[in-house]
């Protein structure tokens, strides 16, 4: 079976976003971040912010990375969960990593960590709504 037919199957919460809802809210955030992280890592590369700010720009990089290929290709609704919880608490900490240094990078990450929360409560949901399917 697809993904999709996959996904559509499952329990969901009345509240779940049509599937083009996400993908348009990810169109908008994407550029956000390629450019905020992006500024981070240049400027960690060049030492003018310490390289330990970096840290969780890249955590949250993988880790949203990966959140697809477990999610739609593993199909692992407690692991996409527990991935998901470490890109929300990622973004906690590079907002608060980069404020000394660069205040619009955590500024430019609201509409991020506003999605990622709801997302996250979305995907919590949805994993105790299937837990033993």
């Amino acid at each position: 079976m697809d993904w999709m037919t996959w996904y559509n199957q499952l329990h969901k919460p009345e509240w779940t976003p049509a599937p083009s809802t996400i993908g348009t809210i990810w169109m908008i955030l994407y550029p956000i971040i390629a450019v905020s992280f992006g500024f981070v890592f240049v400027q960690a590369v060049r030492r003018k912010i310490p390289r330990s700010v970096a840290l969780p720009f890249g955590i949250n990089l993988i880790a949203n990375l990966i959140f697809t290929p477990i999610q739609f290709g593993m199909r692992s609704l407690p692991l996409a969960s527990l991935d998901i919880l470490i890109v929300w608490g990622s973004i906690l900490w590079m907002m608060r990593a980069v404020w000394p240094y660069a205040r619009w990078v955590t500024f430019a990450q609201v509409p991020y960590c506003a999605w990622v929360t709801i997302a996250t409560a979305l995907q919590l949901s949805i994993t105790v709504m299937n837990w033993g399917r």
